[in-house]
């Protein structure tokens, strides 16, 4: 392959992570709403390292494990911050 198609490839392949990433913003946004209803805290250190600890155990490579959580960390902190964005309920 030449690099215009691997090019392609990437641009494939974003267009699924960008379907993916926003399917998981629409859970979280859903999980920031039932923690406001119970009055509960946006940030729960402990399920976010859950969340570490679950996509290093799927890692597969090429990216080491401590840059796929580099990877989630950044995804993480941006959820956080959607679960923090007032709701229109």
């Amino acid at each position: 392959m030449e690099i215009a198609d691997w090019r392609a490839k990437i641009d494939e392949l974003d267009e699924q992570i960008v379907d993916l990433i926003s399917k998981r913003a629409e859970a979280a946004a859903a999980i920031g709403v039932l923690k406001k209803q119970a009055g509960a805290r946006v940030y729960e250190p402990g399920r976010e390292q859950q969340v570490f600890d679950h996509v290093r155990q799927c890692n597969k490579g090429p990216l080491e494990d401590t840059e796929i959580q580099h990877v989630f960390e950044r995804i993480v902190d941006v959820m956080r911050t959607l679960q923090q964005r007032p709701t229109s309920s």
